[in-house]
């Protein structure tokens, strides 16, 4: 793990598998700060080249992903990182909780090559800030935007301007076709999810045959705040963290498609 892991202030968390071909290091030897959350996957051959860099619980990196740049790159938590994506920090970088890159992905903050001093106009940097709940298909080239919260890119779509809040987008360059299609994200109440969750809590049950600490209110004035329970919350989506077995049981039976969760006050924003 030292071999793998070079920073000069290092924070991580539990159960989290590194696979041993997986390279963290700043980009002129130790990274400043590495910070990884619990239950972190990083796959083979992964590249974390950068200087000051975070990722949250639940979040997995898949094999062959390079992630490099000077500024900081933070990444939320439950994030999926398909394989063989590229995310560029060197104008910084902040993917918000819940997001999906899809595989062979690259997501750029930078643009450099050309020789200025012969007059060449591209040499910028720009800080890429990706919302919640944002998911890039696959295949998608992303320039450094801003993606609002729940807004997507089919697969193979080229973004060259910010995305709107729940829209989806397709092309090259990317135009938004929810007009066409729809939108991401339809709205459930609070009862809906409360009755969804309720349910996803029984199938787990059915499955685990044991009992649990595990506990779904609607809202926070719900909660007695027992140290025992892991409450889930369904208004705001974020869960009273324990980390006992069958919470973190729980949580990998939800994710990635059935519910995401965030610990209360330790969202990425």
């Amino acid at each position: 793990m030292r071999n793998i892991l070079q920073a000069d202030n290092l924070n991580i968390g539990k159960n989290v598998q590194i696979h041993p071909t997986a390279i963290i290091k700043g980009l002129s030897g130790n990274s400043k700060n590495i910070s990884i959350g619990d239950n972190v996957f990083i796959g083979a051959n992964v590249q974390i080249i950068c200087d000051d860099f975070s990722i949250g619980d639940y979040s997995r990196i898949q094999h062959n992903t390079n992630i490099h740049g000077y500024k900081p790159c933070r990444i939320g938590h439950n994030a999926w990182i398909g394989q063989y994506t590229i995310i560029d920090s060197i104008g910084g970088c902040v993917i918000g909780d819940n997001c999906g890159v899809g595989a062979h992905s690259q997501l750029w903050s930078h643009i450099k090559y050309g020789d200025t001093l012969e007059g060449c106009n591209f040499s910028t940097e720009k800080k890429m800030i990706i919302g919640k709940d944002v998911w890039f298909a696959g295949h998608c080239i992303v320039s450094p935007i801003i993606a609002a919260d729940k807004s997507m890119a089919m697969v193979g779509s080229v973004i060259t301007k910010d995305m709107n809040f729940n829209e989806i987008y397709a092309g090259s360059p990317a135009k938004s076709i929810s007009k066409k299609i729809g939108y991401q994200f339809t709205e459930n109440t609070i009862e809906e999810k409360f009755q969804k969750m309720n349910q996803y809590l029984k199938e787990f049950e059915f499955q685990n045959g044991e009992k649990h600490n595990i506990k779904i209110v609607k809202r926070k004035n719900q909660i007695d705040f027992d140290d025992y329970y892991t409450y889930f919350e369904v208004d705001t989506r974020f869960y009273k963290k324990t980390s006992s077995d069958i919470e973190v049981e729980f949580m990998k039976f939800l994710l990635p498609e059935k519910a995401k969760f965030t610990p209360v006050n330790d969202s990425i924003q």
